[in-house]
C-alpha cells in the first residue's frame, strides 16, 4: 500500500481485475442456478439440489424476477368476456348511464382500431411492435371514417346522455362524427387543425388533410401561414415528452371541470397509463366515497382497474353497440355528406397550394364525381368487350367447329 493509505497503480487493478471475476462467477452462478430451476423438481439432481439450497438469495431473485416477467406478460393480454357475461355487465353500465347526472367519457386510441388506426399497447399497437424490434407501416389516416363508438358518443351527447368527451386521440373522428367542439377537450391535439398563436384569441385553422407533415417533437411550425396576422402557423398535436399549453383543442379548461363534476366517468379504449398522471381527471383531491364511479371498457388490464365500479372486457363496438341496444338509441351511420370537417376547413390561399403532399379528406362531392365519372366508363368499357367478346366467340365457334369436322 502507497504512503498515506492510498493503494498503488498495481493494487487498484488488481483489486478491479478481482472484482470483475467477481462478477464473472456470480453470472456463470445466475446462468447456472436458472438453468436448474427450468427442470421439474423431479429431475433435478442431488448436486443440483445442493446448488439450490446454498443460493438461496439468487433463486430468491430470479423466483422474483419471473414473476414480474409473467405478470407483465398477463397485463399484456387481451381476454373477452364470454357473451353472456358481456351482456350482463353492458345491462349494469346502461343503468349507470340512464341514472347519471354528469357522465363523462374518457377515449383511448382503442375506439379507432375499427378505422383501421393501430393502437399503441395491444398485440399489433406501435409500441408493441417496436420493442419486438419490428417495423410498423404507415397508416394513410385520411381513408379513416369515424367508428360505431364515435357515432354513438356523439349520439349520447346528442340526447343529453353524457356531457363531456375527454380523447387522447389525435385523428379528429370525434369531431367528424359530429359531437360538437366545445364538447371535445383533445388533449393531444387535432392532425386536421393548425393555429395561430399569436392572434388574441389564437385563430384555429380547420384543414382537411393533415397538417403534421413538416412537424416533429418540439418542432411545430407547419410552414403555413395566418392569412390574417401573417406570423407561422403551428400544430396542436402534443408529443410524448412535451407538455401541452395550447387552449384549442386541447381544452383542458373543460376537461377539468366536466371532471369536478361528474359523478360517472366512462373510459373506452384506453390503456389509462398516460391518463392515469392527470390527477384533476380523477378526482383524486375527494375523498374516496365522492369520486365518481368508474366503468373501463378495454381488452387489456389498465392501472384503474381495482378503482373501477365494473370493468368490461371487450371491445368497443361489440360494448356500444349491445349499450345503445340496451338504451333503446338508433346508432346513427356516418355520413360524409354532413361531415363538419368540410363545413369547418379553410381553404389553402393560391401561395400555399403546394406547401403539403398528404392526400386530403375525399369530400362527399369528388367521391359522386369519381362515381359519374367510373359509371360514363363503363357503357364504353361493357361495349368494347361486348364487341371484342363476339369477334373471339365467333372465333372459338369456327374453331371448334373444324375440329369437330376434322
Amino acid at each position: 500500500m502507497a504512503a498515506g493509505g492510498s493503494l498503488s497503480r498495481t493494487e487498484r487493478k488488481a483489486a478491479a481485475r478481482a472484482e470483475i471475476l467477481q462478477q464473472e462467477e456470480q453470472r456463470d452462478q445466475r446462468r447456472q442456478v436458472s438453468r436448474i430451476l427450468k427442470k421439474p423438481v423431479g429431475e433435478r439432481n442431488p448436486e443440483e439440489s445442493l446448488l439450490l439450497g446454498e443460493c438461496e438469495d439468487v433463486v430468491r431473485e430470479l423466483e422474483r424476477r419471473r414473476r414480474k416477467r409473467e405478470g407483465l406478460r398477463r397485463r399484456q393480454e387481451e381476454v373477452c368476456d364470454e357473451p353472456e357475461e358481456l351482456k350482463k355487465k353492458v345491462i349494469e353500465l346502461a343503468a349507470a348511464v340512464r341514472s347519471a347526472k354528469h357522465l363523462v367519457i374518457y377515449t383511448g386510441a382503442g375506439i379507432s382500431t375499427a378505422a383501421s388506426i393501430p393502437d399503441y399497447r395491444g398485440p399489433n399497437g406501435v409500441w408493441t411492435l417496436l420493442q419486438k424490434g419490428r417495423s410498423i407501416r404507415a397508416t394513410d389516416l385520411s381513408e379513416a371514417e369515424p367508428t360505431l363508438t364515435h357515432m354513438s358518443i356523439a349520439c349520447l351527447h346528442k340526447h343529453n346522455l353524457v356531457q363531456h368527451v375527454v380523447s387522447q386521440n389525435c385523428d379528429g373522428l370525434h369531431l367528424r362524427s359530429g359531437l360538437p367542439q366545445a364538447a371535445i377537450s383533445e388533449l393531444h391535439g387535432n392532425m386536421y387543425i393548425e393555429v395561430c398563436t399569436s392572434c388574441t384569441p389564437n385563430r384555429e385553422y380547420v384543414r382537411v388533410f393533415d397538417v403534421t407533415e413538416r412537424t416533429a417533437l418540439h418542432r411545430h411550425h407547419t410552414g403555413r401561414m395566418c392569412h390574417k396576422c401573417g406570423a407561422q402557423l403551428r400544430d396542436t398535436i402534443v408529443h410524448f415528452g412535451e407538455k401541452g399549453t395550447l387552449r384549442e383543442p386541447l381544452n383542458w379548461e373543460a376537461a377539468t371541470e366536466a371532471a369536478s363534476k361528474a359523478d360517472v366517468i366512462l373510459c373506452l379504449g384506453s390503456s389509462l397509463k398516460v391518463l392515469k398522471k392527470y390527477p384533476h381527471l380523477w378526482c383524486m383531491s375527494k375523498p374516496p366515497h365522492r369520486r365518481p364511479k368508474l366503468y373501463i371498457v378495454n381488452l387489456q388490464w389498465t392501472p384503474k382497474d381495482d378503482l373501477a365500479a365494473l370493468k368490461l372486457h371487450g371491445k368497443c363496438d361489440d360494448v356500444m353497440r349491445l349499450l345503445m341496444e340496451e338504451l333503446g338509441l338508433e346508432i346513427p351511420c356516418y355520413d360524409r355528406t354532413k361531415d363538419p370537417i368540410f363545413s369547418l376547413a379553410i381553404p389553402l390561399s393560391p401561395a400555399e397550394e403546394g406547401s403539403h403532399s398528404r392526400r386530403p379528406v375525399a369530400s362527399p362531392w369528388s367521391l359522386e364525381e369519381a362515381q359519374m365519372q367510373e359509371q360514363q366508363r363503363e357503357p364504353a368499357s361493357q361495349l368494347s368487350l361486348s364487341l371484342s367478346g363476339g369477334w373471339f366467340g365467333r372465333g372459338c365457334a369456327k374453331g371448334s367447329k373444324k375440329k369437330k369436322l376434322n
